[in-house]
């Protein structure tokens, strides 16, 4: 008999296929339309794609630079000094990344040890705690209440202690579609103050705020921004998830241990995309209207299901809407998402999925980056229920 090692013990005992695989998996069996993973159903806009043809035929086709091209770098400093006031050094304050996801593990896995807690807000997105325990860190889960899903901070500053190495945010937040304010930023710095507590910053939806009002970022706090790792997405902001690409702003010394991470958990990422996305990122037009093009299709989704029985949640960033469905089922979300793809043939999020103990609010969650034709068949499924 072959003499097999003994069996590894787990890194992430408590950690399956994630809800959004699980979900997109069960949509395609079922034929379901499919609002629960967080992607466009729309193509990005054709020059993008014949820049990178462009850069690729140009042959430009092997490593780019660890930390990513002079030229898109330079594209990154000069939209955020534009939007946030902030002048990030090019050459050693930004770094483009395999995506947002694994800006995050890197950052994570740069400045937490063993025993080091990590302060998240819950409902929480479904890496940052898989980033977090691997490298011996104790999350520590602040509590974000429905409906509006605020945060608290005075609990905040009671769950400060002297192990506390790092605060993980998300703003605008999936999944709850919330937008931080100055105001939020100024009560965290205010918290962070005279510490060695780093943030991290998840701000992939920057570009996807409703109504009028503006993205509060870390960038644009000067505070915040000499302890913040800036997380931010090119395939959230240029509707190209599957080419993960995303970027970090952190200041010089939390940069340099970043890169310590990064040019070997992934070293670079391909070099005619980021060149394609340099030029494509030359007019801002192209960022600054993602907010109304988003805001059309919340509004259309909202207005098609205003004749149902769910009860809808704000959205004021992102592109996803909550919703309550007391009204329609006492199912638990799981089981009334799974109900709802097997039977009405729409795909949603369960809630639930946000939170360590599976806690239910009989909430649910649907991703309203799809064509107008898409949302409107769906809803005219959902308005039956």
């Amino acid at each position: 008999m072959p003499n097999f090692p003994a069996p590894i013990e787990s890194r992430l005992p408590h950690v399956g296929t994630t809800i959004f695989t699980v979900m997109s998996r069960l949509a395609q069996e079922c034929g379901a339309i499919n609002l629960s993973q967080g992607f466009p159903d729309f193509n990005a806009d054709d020059l993008l794609f014949e820049r990178v043809a462009h850069w690729m035929r140009a042959g430009h086709n092997q490593y780019a630079p660890m930390a990513g091209t002079a030229a898109l770098r330079a594209a990154i400093a000069a939209k955020v000094e534009t939007l946030y006031g902030t002048a990030y050094d090019v050459e050693r304050e930004i770094t483009v990344t395999a995506g947002a996801t694994q800006a995050l593990f890197t950052a994570v896995t740069a400045c937490v040890r063993a025993g080091d807690e990590v302060i998240v807000f819950e409902p929480v997105y479904d890496s940052y705690v898989p980033a977090i325990e691997p490298a011996g860190g104790k999350v520590v889960r602040m509590r974000l209440a429905a409906p509006d899903y605020r945060p608290d901070w005075d609990a905040v500053a009671a769950a400060i202690g002297p192990r506390t190495r790092m605060i993980m945010i998300n703003t605008p937040h999936n999944p709850t579609a919330t937008v931080w304010t100055r105001d939020d930023l100024d009560r965290l710095a205010a918290l962070v103050r005279g510490t060695g507590i780093v943030v991290v910053a998840d701000e992939v939806y920057e570009h996807i705020v409703f109504d009028g009002a503006a993205h509060a970022s870390c960038a644009a706090h000067p505070e915040l921004a000499q302890r913040s790792f800036v997380v931010s997405s090119f395939g959230k902001t240029y509707h190209i998830t599957g080419w993960k690409v995303g970027y970090v702003l952190a200041p010089r010394e939390l940069m340099a241990e970043f890169r310590k991470v990064h040019q070997f958990n992934v070293f670079t990422v391909n070099t005619p995309v980021q060149l394609a996305l340099a030029d494509y990122m030359a007019d801002a037009s192209r960022h600054l209207g993602l907010a109304a093009f988003y805001q059309a299709k919340r509004d259309f989704f909202r207005a098609a299901l205003a004749a149902s029985r769910f009860e809808l949640l704000p959205s004021h960033g992102t592109y996803f809407q909550l919703a309550r469905y007391a009204a329609i089922s006492d199912l638990d979300d799981a089981a009334f998402c799974e109900h709802l793809t097997r039977n009405v043939g729409v795909a949603a999020i369960p809630v639930s999925a946000f939170f360590a103990d599976g806690r239910d609010e009989h909430v649910i969650r649907f991703c309203f980056a799809k064509n107008e034709a898409t949302l409107a068949a769906a809803c005219a499924k959902l308005v039956a229920l």
